[in-house]
Parts: C-alpha cells; sequence; structure tokens
C-alpha cells in the first residue's frame, strides 16, 4: 500500500472531520485568470456542504459566471497532526428567501449557538441580501489524515 493510501480518510471519517471543522477555505475562478480564495462559515446537509454569502460578493459573482469551486479544509500544527479534505464542487446558487434564511438560521445556530426570535429576525434582515450556496462534488477528492502513519514522519 502506498503512503498516499494510508492516508487517505474514508466517506465516514470525512463526514466526522467536516462536521467537526468550523472553516472552509473556498477557492473560485476569479474574472482575471487568478484563483480567488475565501474562508467560510458552513453547515453540512445530508454529508454535502452549505454556505452563504452576500450576493454582491466577488465569490458569488465569480460563481455566476464560472459554477466551479475548490474546497479545502484544515487541521493540525504538526506535521504527523495534519489532516484535511479538498473538495471539486460545482455550485448551485439558491436565492429563494425560504432556503436562504432557513440556511442563515441553521449557520448561526452552529457558529454562535444563538437561537431565538432576535436571531431569526436578524437572519431574516440579512437574507435578502445573501445568497445560498449549495457545493455538488464533482470528482475526485483528495485527503490526508497524517495521523494514521504508525511513524508520524515520512
Amino acid at each position: 500500500m502506498s503512503r498516499r493510501d494510508e492516508i487517505k480518510m474514508t466517506d465516514e471519517e470525512v463526514i466526522a472531520f467536516l462536521e467537526e471543522e468550523r472553516i472552509v477555505i473556498v477557492a473560485t475562478n476569479g474574472h482575471d485568470g487568478f484563483p480567488h480564495l475565501m474562508p467560510l462559515w458552513y453547515v453540512l446537509r445530508d454529508g454535502r456542504a452549505w454556505g452563504w454569502t452576500y450576493a454582491e460578493s466577488q465569490k458569488a459573482r465569480n460563481l455566476e459566471r464560472d459554477p466551479r469551486a475548490s474546497l479545502e479544509v484544515e487541521a493540525g500544527v504538526e506535521y504527523s497532526e495534519l489532516r484535511g479534505v479538498m473538495l471539486r464542487t460545482e455550485v448551485r446558487l439558491h436565492r429563494d428567501l425560504e432556503t436562504v434564511t432557513a440556511l442563515g438560521l441553521e449557520i448561526f445556530a452552529r457558529y454562535t449557538g444563538a437561537e431565538g426570535e432576535e436571531v431569526a429576525e436578524m437572519v431574516r434582515s440579512q437574507a435578502p441580501k445573501r445568497v445560498g450556496l449549495e457545493f455538488v462534488e464533482t470528482g475526485a477528492r483528495a485527503t490526508w489524515d497524517h495521523r494514521k502513519l504508525a511513524s508520524g514522519v515520512y
């Protein structure tokens, strides 16, 4: 077995990792040909990452032009602790107010623990300015978990 195969995560490990981590780096294709990378809060729905962003943001404009995006979530400090997931996706933009509002409520609950009418009102006021981002995997994913290596050193 190759080293690459030794550190690969299973589908179940990928879901657990994505549920545990908090920030995804989203790479979209910029109008000038350079990648545009930005951090984003996300939630998982049926194993698929979803986020939201301002409809007028650069990443939303990039995705309107070209729906392809790469996602990366990583963790670890020491080499022997490094783990991560890189996904190739096509992004479905959701503009339906009900969908965007529900997504915003999920995101705020996950990241702030805040719920209730005050948070719901804040999310409802934000939702008309935002779009939902559904990241649909389209190609091979790359995963790594260096903790799987017995020695932890290459």
